[in-house]
């Protein structure tokens, strides 16, 4: 089969299954939604801050708030891209009619990245804009320095933390043990890891911890993270690109 109609057949695959629409519409009203209440939020404690607070103060990374909680949909979106066929018994079909696994899987990984993208995208542009609206005065504007840049990596953000997802649901094949993993490892290893002093360093380097440093503008006085914006990224992406090749192995080493 060509490589276009491959990528036909996995678009088709996607937007066929309700689940994985809802899911993508899912992390669009939650990431909005919750960015709109934390900026409200922030609004009305900003006179409460200290001067050096105030200083720090980043109303772009303040509207990404929504971001932590609409990433779990992007997780499912990504296991579910994956998995779907592996639950259903699809796999086996679909593997006959695409012998190439390498070209059946980037195909599928490829389509999703490119929808994940285009959402992701929209989501960004107006969760900024919504959360700005909501801090009044206190609001940044898109050419300001960094937040464009801060906004665009939003989207790449939320289109690396499905594709991370693919992967390991590649690894796993299971949707239930995909989720019951990542789940886990994004709300409460991360943070953990994050938030105690004596593993601070080791979650900093963590692929949400260190990604979602693209989406920040101003950096707060007590930070001491060895890497920059485009440095967490760069670390994101290195994790991303293992659990893709990790799949890609697994793939074709065991039978469907």
């Amino acid at each position: 089969m060509a490589a276009t109609q491959v990528l036909k057949s996995e678009w088709t695959k996607i937007r066929s299954v309700s689940s994985t629409v809802w899911t993508l519409g899912l992390a669009v009203v939650v990431t909005i939604a919750l960015g709109m209440l934390i900026s409200i939020l922030s609004k009305n404690d900003y006179d409460k801050l200290d001067a050096r607070d105030k200083l720090t103060f980043d109303p772009t990374y303040t509207s990404f708030a929504g971001m932590s909680l609409g990433q779990l949909a992007l997780i499912v979106f990504g296991v579910l891209v994956v998995s779907n066929e592996y639950s259903t018994g699809m796999i086996r079909t679909s593997l006959a009619a695409v012998p190439q696994r390498g070209t059946f899987l980037f195909s599928k990984v490829l389509v999703a990245t490119l929808l994940s993208f285009a959402v992701g995208l929209v989501t960004s542009f107006l969760t900024f804009f919504v959360g700005q609206a909501m801090l009044g005065t206190h609001r940044a504007q898109i050419g300001d320095p960094g937040v464009l840049r801060a906004v665009i990596g939003g989207a790449i953000y939320m289109t690396l933390i499905a594709v991370f997802s693919m992967g390991v649901a590649v690894m796993l094949r299971s949707p239930m043990l995909s989720l019951g993993i990542l789940m886990p490892f994004f709300f409460l290893i991360s943070s953990i890891l994050g938030n105690v002093s004596a593993t601070k360093k080791i979650g900093r380097f963590l692929p949400d911890q260190a990604g979602s440093k693209i989406m920040q503008v101003k950096t707060p006085f007590d930070d001491d993270t060895p890497y920059g914006p485009w440095g967490g990224l760069a670390i994101m992406v290195v994790w991303v690109v293992a659990a893709l090749l990790g799949g890609y192995v697994l793939l074709k080493k065991r039978d469907a």
